[in-house]
């Protein structure tokens, strides 16, 4: 049964879309990936659909919406919560249907503090992203007990974070 796994930004339109789309490519029948935000902007940034749909990507179910989505009856029960904003770490999270995992994996926002940003640094993000989405497939969580693959996955996060800032 595949994983599903949130990633979660505060506006749910660059950073978490991109994990979205990289994961929903990457992740085969493993994994089922969504996104959202605590303030979501109503659109994906232009600059994150653009980059994806150049990498192949298919743009066309991605939205931003907020995370209450995934907090209420009937969503989908996650197995991941993974924040890729630092905002969003600090922010009080809803309570997570069936308590999943969860783990942070920062990265500088491409837009920087526009709304479109340069689409050099959303390649930055994408592949800082992509990298962690690779480590975290790399990972075989059927073999781990849910208390390994959590710290296995917070690892991730850790590790990559000097290449995040550096």
């Amino acid at each position: 049964m595949p994983r599903n796994v949130l990633f979660l930004c505060t506006a749910n339109s660059a950073r978490s879309i991109l994990a979205e789309a990289i994961l929903a490519a990457r992740g085969g029948t493993r994994f089922v990936a969504y996104s959202a935000g605590s303030q979501p902007r109503g659109l994906p940034n232009p600059c994150a659909l653009e980059l994806l749909a150049a990498k192949g990507h298919d743009v066309g179910g991605l939205a931003s919406k907020s995370w209450d989505v995934f907090a209420g009856p009937g969503a989908p029960v996650m197995d991941l919560v993974i924040t890729v904003c630092d905002n969003a770490k600090g922010e009080m999270c809803p309570i997570w249907p069936g308590h999943p995992a969860q783990a942070h994996w920062g990265i500088p926002d491409p837009a920087g503090h526009g709304t479109d940003g340069a689409l050099d640094d959303f390649e930055t993000a994408y592949q800082r992203l992509a990298t962690r989405i690779d480590a975290l497939l790399a990972l075989d969580e059927e073999a781990m007990k849910p208390r390994a693959w959590r710290d296995a996955v917070t690892r991730i996060g850790r590790e990559m974070e000097g290449a995040t800032h550096g």
